[in-house]
């Protein structure tokens, strides 16, 4: 039995979010995600059927063996004709479908049935297309960059285009751009009659991984696993004054593996947590940066580390293991970032105990969802027996469908489908379908970006444009590593406030890692220093989507919580630095790969990892303003220089960081207490 006084006071907390803040915070998630139409009637019966079919289809692909050649542009036609019903023209076409639409959809499945059905026939005249391939292949990619424009703005088609352009303007272009250009055909061809555009690599990895990973995601979202992983926090971290950030971090962890948005685990925690944060003390910008910064955790987390994972793993040629291998020390060092900070957070505003109604205490519900956290390692589970990533995700979703019908409440068939008649009627609207069909539309944004970015990295291959553009960076910098990187990083921010960051890390992949790779920085380093980079985007103003749905739901000025989103995960975003500077510094990314973890030397890599973390308590303490008390400007000074200093591998670097740390430390000790007033 609840206590109906409990009850009232839960009422009364998530009162506290208004539907205006709600709504605002869904705009973010459609900014990312796109403004999809709500239908009713024969028209929304249809779209979940073809979801549905959808991820039925890619369910069995995993399983079964479909040729590369039919299962990447199956994909894009499913994920081309469900975008132009979902996704309206302009917003005043919302929930109906236009005669355009329609006729959209058709020839997109058109375009992807003539290529299905010319075969080998096809590949082999890209270079010299006939007209009905002309046709069809121009019509696709016009279809893409409508696609993207319709679930994620004008941004990613423009820079499409350009890419385009500059293949066809090759001779045209000043000195060192310059390349011998090449005519519309050749252009269609590679994008749409060989693996090398549309359908390449970013296509690849949608297809088989990405859209199993958001069906697995759906299966646990609809079996109730969220608001268990929620609930768990809670009761784990409640009742401390830091406990309210604590349950912040620690669900973010959770929730965030799984989702591997940022944007929607801000928002479903938020709508949660901001009542509690408030309670405590936190102003509305510092509660709004710290979920923001707990969603961007979300992106970095193995098991699932969002899309762009698969995509390193793809280019790499290395196992997925291998990559969740590299992201351990990072993720941990950024969840000790943020840690410190709810800690010093407490002692700086004086926060008092707040005391949370649990919803049950941990042990109670660990014994009645334990199940929840099976499907989370089941994925890791499956892939250290051996299963290749795309069965892993595959497993997981079947433990997760079975387990669900251990407790009647997260059935994903609910009991009462068998009983009595109307058993399709029952079944059409089970939380299994809308697993099914939510798997399916919530892989369309990312999918129609994996197309468009095809498309960029077709043009990047065709002229080589990579090695110039490193070559370029490397002039700049004077053959300097350290300048190297620096501009790198810049490079990867600046896309990547355009667009999102699977989008951005392929971009950068194909254009800026060279560069690095060049200088002697392993291709491992040089790929997962720009995966941190383009995830940084995410919190960069003029398109923070994070901070800015955050600020929706605790009603901050959206740039000042950007701002205080910076200060929470600033000190984990040197991290890249090490394993890109020194040879040591890849101890960071375990070096890489099982294989070469075997031989690696370990006190080396606890080394670099405990000054690692020590640079980050400093710069922590600097830029929060408070060490073992609060800090004097010049005692932040000192810690923001030593932070910066340890996190510079080099022995030298490290002595003289340590060195100012300790300095800083006696003189808070030596210094007299203020009396309390």
């Amino acid at each position: 039995m609840t206590d109906p006084q409990h009850t009232a006071e839960h009422v009364a907390v998530s009162e506290a979010i208004s539907e205006s803040a709600l709504q605002k915070a869904e705009e973010y998630i459609e900014q990312e995600e796109g403004a999809a139409n709500k239908f009713k009637g024969w028209m929304a019966a249809f779209i979940t059927l073809t979801a549905v079919v959808m991820s039925a289809f890619h369910l069995y692909t995993a399983y079964a063996i479909v040729p590369t050649q039919t299962l990447r542009p199956v994909h894009v036609g499913f994920v081309l004709f469900l975008c132009f019903l979902v996704f309206p023209m302009a917003p005043r076409f919302r929930h109906r479908v236009m005669w355009w639409d329609w006729i959209a959809a058709i020839v997109s499945v058109a375009a992807v049935a003539y290529l299905i059905h010319g075969g080998d026939d096809i590949t082999d005249r890209n270079t010299d297309p006939e007209m009905w391939d002309m046709v069809f292949g121009g019509a696709l990619i016009l279809l893409v960059l409508e696609a993207m424009r319709r679930t994620a703005g004008w941004i990613m088609p423009v820079i499409c285009l350009a890419f385009m352009a500059y293949a066809l303007g090759g001779p045209y272009l000043p000195a060192p751009w310059t390349h011998k250009g090449y005519e519309i055909g050749r252009l269609i061809g590679v994008m749409y009659m060989t693996l090398e555009g549309i359908f390449g690599a970013a296509v690849d990895v949608s297809s088989s991984l990405i859209i199993l990973f958001t069906i697995f995601g759906a299966f646990l979202q609809y079996s109730g696993a969220g608001k268990f992983y929620i609930d768990f926090s809670f009761s784990a971290m409640g009742g401390k004054p830091t406990g309210a950030g604590r349950t912040v971090v620690l669900a973010s962890f959770l929730l965030g593996g799984p989702s591997g948005s940022g944007v929607a685990t801000t928002v479903t925690l938020g709508s949660v947590a901001w009542p509690m944060l408030a309670k405590v003390g936190y102003e509305r910008n510092a509660a709004g940066g710290l979920l923001a910064a707990g969603g961007l955790g979300a992106i970095i987390s193995p098991p699932v580390l969002g899309a762009a994972a698969f995509l390193i793993a793809e280019f790499l040629k290395i196992s997925y293991l291998d990559v969740l291998l590299m992201a351990v020390i990072p993720t941990l060092l950024f969840y000790f970032a943020l840690f410190l900070m709810v800690e010093i957070d407490a002692r700086k505003y004086g926060m008092g105990n707040t005391v949370f109604e649990k919803v049950d205490s941990v042990w109670g519900l660990t014994r009645k969802y334990w199940f929840h956290f099976l499907s989370l390692v089941s994925i890791i589970f499956f892939m250290m027996w051996g299963f290749s990533p795309v069965l892993s995700v595959f497993w997981a979703t079947v433990v997760s469908f079975f387990t669900s019908f251990l407790r009647s409440d997260t059935a994903l068939v609910t009991y009462d489908t068998f009983r009595g008649g109307q058993f399709w009627k029952k079944l059409a609207t089970s939380p299994f379908v809308k697993a099914m069909e939510g798997g399916s539309i919530g892989v369309l944004n990312v999918a129609a970006t994996c197309a468009g970015a095809g498309i960029i990295v077709g043009v990047v291959t065709l002229t080589g444009l990579g090695l110039k553009f490193s070559t370029i960076v490397i002039d700049y910098a004077g053959g300097s590593l350290l300048m190297t990187a620096i501009f790198t990083s810049l490079v990867v921010w600046i896309v990547g406030l355009a667009v999102p960051v699977t989008a951005s890390y392929i971009i950068c992949a194909v254009i800026a890692a060279q560069a690095l790779t060049n200088l002697g920085v392993p291709d491992f380093a040089a790929h997962m220093f720009i995966f941190y980079y383009a995830v940084l985007s995410e919190v960069s103003p003029p398109t923070a989507l994070s901070p800015f749905a955050a600020a929706a739901i605790t009603g901050g000025d959206p740039y000042k919580t950007t701002l205080q989103c910076w200060k929470y995960t600033v000190p984990a975003f040197l991290v890249p630095f090490m394993f890109v500077l020194d040879p040591s510094g890849q101890g960071l990314l375990l070096m890489g790969s099982t294989k070469a973890l075997a031989n690696a030397n370990w006190w080396s890599i606890a080394e670099v990892t405990v000054t690692c973390a020590l640079g980050i308590a400093a710069l922590a303490a600097g830029f929060q303003g408070w060490a073992l008390r609060r800090a004097s400007p010049l005692e932040r000074v000192l810690l923001i220089v030593a932070g910066f200093l340890l996190a510079y591998p080099g022995w030298l670097a490290d002595v003289a960081g340590i060195a100012l740390v300790l300095v800083v430390g006696a003189m808070q000790v030596l210094r007299p207490q203020p009396q309390p007033a």
